[in-house]
């Protein structure tokens, strides 16, 4: 946003102009990609702005600051995927560090936790984040962190992010927000008094299933860099073309996600309306539980949702039917997308904890794309229909 600095603009309009868009000496419109593996030094012994593109490029740090910028945040740093942005910030922690996290665990979060982590000593409890209460009294001595997801994955479920951040900061510990389903667009997490915000940029950020990324954005100094450290010396940066490929989706943002917001509130009043729905997760829905929280903290509801099928109602016979939401992996994309996170998203985490956390085999979550509303109503309703009566 070279040329727009000092003026205030709105987020629809911040999307669209990064910080240093464009390029000083050709004046593109667009920001170049730097594919250079390397830059020129002129000085022994000097310190270049850049020097290798593993620990910067010029296009990946304009996405950085754009991102930062909408999160208001000061320091932001780009990873090859939103697994490698969390690895990143666990790796903050040492021998002997406990973190906690939600009932609703993202199964990657769970896998990276259980399998990979507790090989350094680095432990983790889950708790309900919706009990603030329960929260309080979780945090022990070993405990250096919340880390959470609002809404989470694929519950929807909605936690006080600025109360759960006061009650890390009372324990002289870290508030980590996810923000992958609602964005800078919905939600400011760092404003709610969060110190670190991870995205899975491959889902609304992106926008277009044709990108894999992760972002880590934080105000602290002395935190910022000692993730810039792990970034440059574990290696999992963000490619120059995967840069420009997330500035470009990013642009378009606004646009998509209000559309997506729209079509997923009236699929989900009329989920509700299903015979074959027995329950509907939506936090924008007056009667879910988080409904008010969700209000007061963000500017919507997102576009994904989840509802359970009743008992006895095959999930495969409806998506066997399905003939425009596809049934895969990931989410936040123009096209709806469909899955079945006890067999996909969250297989990784015990059928028994899954039961505990009420992710059972009739649950389908829905990745509500910018479609004509009556097509997405056809297709699922042609699923429903390839189920008994």
């Amino acid at each position: 946003m070279s040329n727009n600095d000092s003026v205030p603009l709105h987020i629809e309009s911040l999307l669209m102009h990064a910080r240093g868009d464009g390029d000083a000496t050709f004046h593109d419109v667009v920001a170049p990609i730097h594919l250079t593996t390397t830059f020129r030094q002129t000085v022994l012994g000097g310190e270049p702005h850049f020097d290798y593109s593993r620990a910067g490029n010029p296009t990946r740090e304009l996405l950085e600051t754009h991102v930062a910028a909408l999160e208001g945040g000061s320091y932001g740093y780009a990873f090859s995927s939103g697994m490698a942005a969390i690895t990143a910030v666990l790796s903050l922690f040492k021998p002997g560090d406990e973190v906690l996290v939600p009932n609703n665990i993202y199964g990657g979060t769970y896998r990276v936790l259980e399998h990979y982590f507790k090989n350094f000593n680095i432990g983790y409890r889950i708790v309900d984040v919706t009990d603030t209460a329960a929260v309080d009294a979780a945090f022990g001595d070993k405990t250096v962190a919340l880390l959470f997801e609002s809404p989470t994955n694929p519950l929807l479920t909605v936690a006080d992010i600025a109360a759960l951040s006061q009650i890390a900061h009372k324990h002289d510990a870290l508030s980590i927000v996810d923000n992958t389903f609602l964005t800078p667009y919905l939600q400011l997490p760092l404003a709610l008094g969060a110190d670190i915000v991870i995205h899975s940029a491959t889902k609304y950020l992106g926008g277009h299933s044709d990108v894999i990324a992760g972002l880590v954005v934080l105000n602290n100094a002395e935190l910022a860099e000692r993730v810039f450290f792990i970034l440059k010396s574990t290696g999992g940066m963000l490619s120059p073309f995967d840069s420009y490929l997330l500035l470009r989706g990013i642009k378009t943002l606004a646009v998509r996600i209000d559309r997506q917001i729209s079509n997923a509130l009236a699929l989900a009043h009329w989920l509700v309306e299903q015979p074959q729905v027995e329950r509907v997760y939506y936090p924008a829905l007056k009667s879910h539980p988080g409904y008010r929280i969700q209000a007061a903290q963000a500017k919507g509801g997102g576009g994904l949702l989840s509802f359970d099928l009743i008992e006895g109602a095959s999930p495969q016979r409806f998506f066997d039917a399905l003939q425009l939401v596809v049934l895969a992996e990931s989410l936040g994309a123009v096209e709806s997308l469909v899955c079945h996170p006890a067999t996909m998203t969250h297989a990784s985490i015990p059928a028994k904890l899954r039961a505990e956390m009420g992710i059972t085999s009739q649950l389908i979550r829905l990745s509500v794309g910018i479609e004509h509303i009556d097509d997405l109503k056809a297709d699922l309703a042609r699923g429903f229909a390839n189920l008994p009566a």
